[in-house]
């Protein structure tokens, strides 16, 4: 080399010929790790940073500087052909990965990844599950903290599954420092130490001296495939270093720097990588969240507060004031009072806390702790939104529309800017009206996205109103969302294209004809006229080999929801509409013999089914399908046939009755008259039992039904009291349970009726006596009761009340 001479300073800054790589060893996502590698980078000023991550990854690192890219983001990993097999190097602000990326691509100084590529890593986890090894899926596993913990560890662990028992670092060097928490002990060592002048390189080599006594004592720590990342990483700095003399820094995790410091040859190195199994892989940026960043998220790794950190990093100064002034506006917009008292005292009790526990400063313990009593008033209530918004939170990162995606995802991102739906980490609530076509669009993206299975919306119960007109939505977005999107484009480019295409083939891959009728609704939900005809085809095959009648029972109801739709939707249904009307025509005929000879929970299946089948004809209305007849009048009819046939189980008698009555087919009169044959001395109690639970139970408004009719629920009254005393024990379930379904209201007004008897009339309006507001004529000295508050509510006095009523008199 010339003689050039290499001062130690040069050489401990890893400068000059044979010095050796900087080594920088970092807890992932912990902003004192990340501080510290700022720190030390300017200090050693490398001429290339190696960093800790799939090498897969090297030209997505430009994309770091990008404007619209915002931590937290995550590198995604997926097979090529197997797109849910996939694997996430999460990244937040506060990462030391992501510090030395951006400083080095503001510097100008050449970035690249040293971990295992991710090629092998996929292709681990696809051995093992082939060989029915046990664990994690992927997608639940993945995260740039292998160990679980958040430890100095790290790279993704596709397919946990190895019995060796794995240590915690962190957990080891906080015992061995008479700490009982590793998170207390790291904020003290860690992230509660300020970096001086001169200094930046002491913390990396002290916890260097700590990994080495722990992996002289430990080896590996049941980390076996770390032995193998090792030698890869060894390999990567030393092909640095022979091409870059003057200078290269290293960020891994601190677990990993002993092991690269040690002296091994590069034939050892090669040994252990050869014969890796190996899968085609494609890489991309895809937005991350601080609620994935936490172990609340159900994710094996990750920390318990990105938040807290977030904030400790972004803080200029002060943090734990800053904190206390988040907390109170929190507090303040969710309408409770919070003062600056308040902050100032939550305050001093931190600093006061931290000094009694013998801390440097305040941690979140303490500061959670002076929120809980200044602030919450000891409540653990308002504590736990402060935690999940704040400690937690709800961060989405954003990638830019120039990394690179599948065409899937390059559609769904045009259709949610032209359609302005953000995709955002907090939950929240989309009401739609489907008579606009912005919020018609917006259905159909949400629908279609459902059939392709990403969740970004679950349908929600709409609060202003049951038409079909409006839907509610309830949408998150979740960052493995991005890998459903991947799985995904096997089926198309396009969002429209991809539905069709999963549409045609789920219909032909159905078990069950109730399954293709649902997934018509479906594609009638997402629009999809093209795969609505090969959807169609199918359900016609199905239905005419179908001959359960429950099966075609149960598949009616999902066709007429999608006729309902269709019409919204200005979609043409006639088709579906003459498939809807033959099925109706088959269960017709098939119902009365499928309802004979059944036990008693068959017998309340094929209620609920007869249910079902009423409400479905109830929607098509009378309007006739083409050589079908009128449906309604013909499932009149077939309730009439099994209201009178004996071999009909009671509970399906009974809902037939009631159903006829409800629909004014049936006079009153004729039903009691039923009522009173079924309750005679000559039916069997538990059959009557059944055929009263039918006709008044299943939360059909039966209980009103008695209420207001008194000559049923004096024949209830009258045979109930008849029952034999050895038949009453079988019938006091069946009553129970059809009464217990009423409301209270109802149930207590029952048993005033029956403490006084049931009157001879014709209702309860009609008893001359009885309960209060049961009389025959208007109770005056009720009415008057009344009078001062309706005078109060309409602002009137006395005498103008009296002038009103009198008008109203005469």
């Amino acid at each position: 080399m010339g003689g050039k001479q290499v001062t130690a300073a040069e050489s401990a800054a890893g400068r000059g010929p044979g010095a050796v790589p900087v080594l920088l060893g970092v807890r992932h996502h912990g902003p004192g790790s990340a501080r510290a590698v700022r720190a030390a980078l300017e200090e050693a000023r490398p001429e290339v940073v190696l960093i800790e991550g799939p090498p897969e990854a090297d030209a997505l690192i430009p994309l770091a500087a990008d404007e619209e890219m915002r931590p937290p983001v995550a590198l995604l990993a997926h097979a090529v052909d197997e797109p849910g097999r996939s694997a996430f190097w999460p990244l937040a602000e506060f990462s030391p990965e992501w510090v030395a990326l951006r400083w080095s691509l503001e510097r100008g100084v050449p970035a690249r990844f040293i971990d295992l590529p991710a090629t092998h890593t996929l292709a681990w986890g696809r051995q093992e599950d082939e060989a029915g090894v046990e664990g994690e899926s992927p997608l639940d596993a993945e995260s740039a903290d292998g160990e679980g913990d958040n430890g100095p560890g790290s790279g993704p662990d596709t397919a946990p599954g190895s019995a060796d028992v794995r240590i915690d670092p962190l957990g080891v060097l906080a015992e061995a420092a008479g700490y009982d928490d590793p998170e207390r002990w790291w904020e003290d060592v860690v992230e509660h130490r300020g970096v001086g002048e001169g200094d930046a390189l002491a913390p990396f080599t002290a916890l260097e001296e700590a990994m080495g006594a722990l992996r002289e004592t430990y080896g590996s720590g049941g980390h076996d495939r770390d032995l193998v990342r090792e030698a890869y990483m060894r390999l990567q700095v030393r092909a640095a270093q022979r091409e870059f003399e003057d200078g290269v820094a290293v960020v891994c995790g601190a677990w990993h720097v002993p092991a690269l410091r040690q002296k091994a040859t590069v034939a050892a190195d090669k040994a252990l990588l050869k014969g890796l199994p190996k899968v085609k892989t494609d890489m991309t940026w895809v937005p991350w969240t601080h609620r994935r960043l936490s172990r609340t998220s159900g994710y094996g790794a990750g920390i318990d507060s990105p938040g807290w950190y977030g904030h400790l990093f972004s803080a200029p100064d002060r943090p734990v004031e800053r904190w206390m002034t988040k907390v109170a506006g929190l507090l303040r917009d969710e309408d409770r009072i919070v003062s600056s008292a308040h902050v100032i005292e939550a305050v001093r009790l931190a600093e006061t806390l931290a000094a009694m526990r013998g801390r440097p400063l305040p941690g979140l313990s303490e500061t959670t702790d002076a929120v809980r009593a200044v602030m919450c008033e000891g409540s653990d209530v308002p504590l736990a939104l402060v935690r999940d918004r704040l400690v937690v939170g709800d961060v989405l990162g954003e990638v830019p529309s120039t990394a690179p995606a599948v065409p899937l995802q390059r559609d769904l991102a045009r259709l949610q800017r032209r359609l302005r739906l953000k995709p955002e980490a907090l939950e929240r609530e989309l009401e739609l009206d489907l008579r606009k076509e912005t919020d018609s669009a917006r259905s159909r993206l949400l629908h279609r996205l459902r059939l392709l299975g990403v969740a970004w919306g679950e349908p929600a119960a709409s609060r202003g109103s049951t038409g079909t007109f409006r839907e509610t939505w309830r949408l998150r977005w979740e960052p493995e969302l991005s890998v459903r999107v991947a799985e995904a484009g096997v089926w198309g480019t396009t969002v429209l294209s991809a539905a069709t295409a999963k549409a045609e083939a789920d219909a032909v891959a159905a078990e069950g004809l109730a399954d293709v009728t649902a997934l018509a609704e479906r594609c009638l939900l997402a629009e999809l006229p093209d795969a609505l005809p090969s959807v169609m085809r199918v359900l016609a095959d199905r239905a005419a080999l179908d001959t359960d009648v429950g099966h075609l029972a149960q598949a009616l109801p999902a066709l007429v929801r999608s006729l309902r739709y269709g019409d919204v939707r200005g979609t043409d249904t006639q088709a579906l509409g003459e498939v809807a009307a033959g099925l109706a025509e088959r269960v017709f005929v098939g119902l009365p013999p499928a309802c004979a000879a059944l036990d008693a929970d068959a017998a309340e299946e094929m209620r609920r089914h007869v249910d079902a089948v009423h409400g479905a004809v109830a929607l098509l209305g009378d309007a006739p399908a083409a050589g079908h007849g009128h449906l309604r009048a013909r499932w009149q009819s077939v309730l009439r046939v099994l209201a009178g046939r004996d071999t009909v189980p009671g509970v399906i008698r009974g809902r037939a009755v009631r159903l006829l009555l409800d629909d004014g087919e049936l006079a009153q009169d004729e039903a009691a008259r039923l009522m009173g044959l079924v309750l005679s001395p000559g039916t069997p109690p538990a059959d009557a039992a059944a055929w009263i639970e039918g006709f008044v139970g299943g939360g059909s408004g039966g209980g009103m039904l008695l209420v207001h009719d008194e000559r049923l629920l004096g024949l209830v009254d009258a045979w109930l009291s008849g029952v034999p005393a050895e038949g009453f024990t079988d019938v006091l379930p069946l009553l129970r349970r059809t009464f217990s379904a009423y409301e209270p209201g109802v149930r207590r007004t029952l048993g005033e009726l029956v403490r006084r008897g049931p009157g001879a009339g014709g209702g309860a309006a009609a008893a001359g006596t009885g309960i209060p507001g049961f009389a025959a004529e208007p109770d005056a000295a009720r009415a008057d009761a009344v009078l001062p508050v309706v005078r109060l509510l309409l602002g009137l006095d006395e005498g103008d009340i009296e002038k009103d009523l009198t008008g109203v008199a005469g």
